[in-house]
């Protein structure tokens, strides 16, 4: 006869342990303390064994039922339900600590060891633990594509469509490699393109006038703040490098004999040497700022170490302390300047495009602008150098 509701409620402790049983192999232990346990016996493989379904009344009769059936059809089917529940068990716990943010570490450690420039590191960091922390303790295969999107529309509507579209690239990133590692079965974030709305494409403020560009260098001039800082923007304007780049120069980067500059990979955006022919006034600038101290090496140090580096904002800080708004000038617009200035004045576009360590996109042809365009890239690069000199003249 099947159990009843206030059967099972009403049923009081013994001395020692009883049982109810409710058909189909499935009982209401009783135990001494008051406890009520769900248990199924069953035969398999020709031996008795013992099923726990829970305790009452968190697993109810009609709850206690289902896992009896449950049982049962493993059975018919030749499954040990004993074995299958660790089974279960040990997938569930596998699951929850395969989180988000554990795989997401795991992809950390995997851009350390190829490299990554610090500021690309420091970029990917952001976006893994502070846009990112709602998924972190989240099992990865369980997070859905209209969760991504969630939090990926959350930070567009701020304004931040960038931000959004690099955050999805970084969490692709993180899925692709639950996915080839066999935590996860899918990546949801490739079920959002087109979802999200393109960036707002602003270039880099830049002055692109000659004449503008004089006034600005001239300003150089009365800049009454750290002397380096304004030595550093000329020499990135110089040799048309980006600001962290010349933030960085160390003078073991330097022949002095042959007047280069050799910037390593891990300084690089694109991860390749660039090597950079001084103007004399570049080597100018040069020796005046060379360490004269021997372990030190940064030729552009902040004002509170010597072995630290100027701030990021160090140069555009200085451009507002000079007048300039953010709309009209930054530090990375330096590049564009030289490059729109040199264009308009008829210099091969492939030879600033090397000088400017542009990646061309075919292989071939990058190996050869490397080998074949030094000769043009110095006499470029004393022309430029000529020219800022005759900007500056009011």
């Amino acid at each position: 006869m099947l159990l009843r509701e206030l059967e099972v409620r009403k049923a009081k402790s013994k001395s020692k342990p009883y049982k109810l049983p409710d058909g189909g192999g499935l009982h209401l232990l009783v135990k001494p303390n008051g406890a009520k346990l769900w248990q199924q016996r069953f035969i398999f493989m020709g031996k008795e064994k013992l099923l726990s379904h829970g305790q009452y009344p968190v697993v109810g009769i009609a709850a206690a039922r289902r896992k009896r059936d449950a049982a049962k059809q493993l059975l018919a089917e030749g499954t040990d339900p004993s074995v299958q529940k660790k089974l279960d068990r040990i997938t569930a716990n596998n699951t929850a600590n395969t989180t988000f943010k554990l795989i997401a570490e795991e992809y950390l450690e995997n851009l350390v060891e190829r490299e990554l420039a610090p500021a690309t590191m420091r970029k990917k960091h952001w976006h893994i633990y502070d846009l990112a922390e709602s998924l972190h303790n989240r099992p990865i295969n369980e997070v859905t594509s209209a969760e991504v999107l969630f939090l990926l529309k959350g930070i567009e509507k701020s304004g931040r469509r960038e931000t959004a579209k690099k955050l999805r690239g970084t969490l692709s990133a993180i899925f692709r490699l639950a996915v080839v590692t066999l935590r996860a079965e899918n990546d949801p974030t490739s079920a959002l393109r087109g979802a999200l709305l393109p960036p707002k494409v602003t270039g880099r403020a830049a002055i692109t006038d000659e004449k503008r560009l004089g006034d600005l260098l001239r300003s150089f001039e009365e800049f009454t703040g750290w002397p380096v800082i304004i030595a550093a923007m000329k020499f990135q304007i110089l040799t048309m490098t980006r600001p962290g780049e010349t933030r960085g120069a160390k003078k073991d980067e330097f022949d002095l004999d042959k007047q280069t500059w050799t910037i390593p990979p891990e300084r690089m955006k694109m991860r390749r040497e660039h090597k950079v022919p001084l103007s004399q006034q570049a080597m100018k600038i040069v020796h005046a700022h060379w360490p004269q101290i021997e372990d030190v090496q940064l030729l552009f140090p902040s004002l509170v170490s010597n072995r630290k580096w100027l701030s990021e904002n160090a140069f555009n800080s200085a451009l507002r302390r000079m007048g300039y708004t953010k709309e009209e000038v930054t530090a990375h617009g330096f590049r564009v300047t030289a490059s729109t200035i040199l264009n308009t004045k008829g210099f091969n576009p492939d030879v600033i495009e090397a000088a400017l360590a542009h990646q061309d996109k075919n292989a071939i042809r990058r190996t050869y602008n490397r080998s074949s365009y030094w000769d043009q890239r110095v006499q470029l690069m004393q022309e430029w150098a000529d020219m800022c000199d005759e900007f500056r003249k009011p």
